[in-house]
């Protein structure tokens, strides 16, 4: 399993994902922003009785006719498109971090690992914060283990904004955290397994920070000694 760089924006890089395996598949072919990537094999030890591997193969929907599996990437396990902020170039924007369904909840954190590693890499491209904006209660506790916190702000669409310096985690407290919750718990319209997890984490401190990836699982594919044009 391997964390890479395919490009920044200005490289305009193109992914062609499975759309029945990725949400937001149709935002990694525009080459408007960078993209990053977890790609190869799982781990072995992935599967345990706990978490075991979804089915990816007879449950998907079949392909409209002139449309093949081989014209997607393969290999591909989780992908984040990203670019700079239009009024604040010392700001990378998260724009869509994506995991492949069935891997979603496995316990692997390839979306957390996902952002330490671009955030990582937004540091030495010259960038001060690395920020992002999330629409769902599971998308927000991930973060938190990627050294994001709440910033109190929403965007227009009602997504809660989260970011961290690009070179350090967030001082994340349990106050933020829960502030974030609760402006969960104000919506409406909660499906079940999101009312579970916010009655679960009613008073809970933030999750973990994930490592990030090893040295040796790491491809950086472009040089960003300094600070890519935008």
């Amino acid at each position: 399993m391997e964390f890479a760089l395919l490009g920044w924006p200005v490289d305009e890089p193109r992914l062609r994902l499975d759309y029945r395996r990725f949400s937001y598949a149709g935002k990694f072919v525009t080459g408007s922003s960078g993209i990053a990537v977890v790609r190869g094999e799982l781990p072995t030890d992935y599967g345990e009785p706990s978490t075991p591997p979804k089915s990816t193969g007879d449950s998907l929907p079949p392909l409209p006719d002139g449309l093949n599996e081989s014209e997607f990437v393969d290999g591909i396990l989780a992908a984040v498109a990203f670019n700079a902020d239009r009024t604040d170039p010392d700001t990378l924007w998260l724009r869509y971090l994506t995991v492949r369904t069935d891997l979603r909840g496995s316990g692997l954190a390839l979306g957390p690992r996902l952002a330490v590693f671009i955030s990582d890499h937004a540091a030495a491209g010259g960038y001060d914060t690395v920020r992002i904006a999330v629409n769902n209660v599971f998308s927000y506790h991930a973060l938190f283990k990627s050294g994001f916190d709440y910033t109190g702000r929403e965007t227009g669409i009602a997504e809660l904004v989260l970011e961290r310096p690009a070179d350090e985690r967030a001082e994340v407290t349990t106050a933020t955290y829960q502030r974030g919750l609760d402006r969960f718990r104000e919506r409406n319209e909660l499906s079940t397994a999101e009312r579970e997890f916010l009655a679960a984490h009613e008073d809970a401190e933030p999750p973990t920070s994930v490592p990030p990836p090893a040295s040796d699982a790491v491809d950086s594919g472009v040089s960003n000694s300094q600070r890519p044009s935008e």
